[in-house]
């Protein structure tokens, strides 16, 4: 029984995001690309409505294949541009921020985000809360991308070490090879010196022995 409600709630916040979503596809559109409409006909986007449709985007964002993904960043670059603002601004900050595509960018986007809660009342409720979440988001990725370079840094320079060290020991052993031949080399050349004298010696007293 108590099993039951949350899976209750889920339908129904999910049919309310559907329909949210559907009566206001057009105006959303407009919104999203900075482009209000004057007419007052047009339905009015709720505060949940907005979180929605910057949720559904960036799950768009997510999804999509690199074209998709180029044409939503390139709309929100151009709509921050363009048409400067809290909605603009912080869907373009929301897009920065979503990792996976060849526009994010944690660290810009952590900027604009506490630019933007400068003026907390110019956002809409649902949107300090998304612009607070990511925040706390790319100030995590920042710091994990800094850590990790920080490690590649260090097996960088731990590489560079160890190769230098393997540098130096070979380098030593080709030393002391060449030491052993040369020592060698010597080694043989005083032994056929010595030989050529016994022979010589050998020589002498056979021709010194009495016939």
């Amino acid at each position: 029984m108590h099993e039951a409600v949350p899976t209750t709630r889920r339908l129904l916040a999910a049919i309310m995001i559907a329909a949210l979503l559907l009566s206001g596809c057009e105006s959303t559109t407009n919104w999203l690309k900075g482009r209000r409409t004057a007419d007052a006909a047009d339905p009015i986007l709720t505060s949940g409505t907005e979180a929605n449709t910057y949720i559904a985007e960036l799950e768009q964002l997510v999804n999509g294949d690199p074209a998709t993904q180029a044409e939503i960043f390139a709309d929100a670059e151009s709509a921050a541009t363009l048409t400067p603002g809290p909605s603009t601004e912080l869907r373009y900050a929301l897009v920065m921020a979503t990792p996976g595509h060849a526009g994010s960018n944690a660290t810009e986007a952590q900027a604009r985000f506490r630019e933007l809660l400068t003026r907390p009342e110019m956002l809409t409720d649902s949107e300090a809360a998304l612009a607070n979440i990511f925040l706390r988001n790319a100030e995590s990725s920042v710091v994990l991308g800094a850590e990790a370079r920080q490690l590649r840094a260090e097996n960088t320079r731990a590489a560079t070490t160890e190769e230098a060290a393997v540098s130096q020991r070979i380098a030593r052993v080709e030393a002391e090879n060449r030491q052993l031949r040369q020592s060698l080399a010597e080694a043989e050349a005083k032994l056929e010196a010595l030989t050529s004298i016994e022979r010589s010696i050998r020589a002498q007293s056979g021709e010194n022995d009495p016939q």
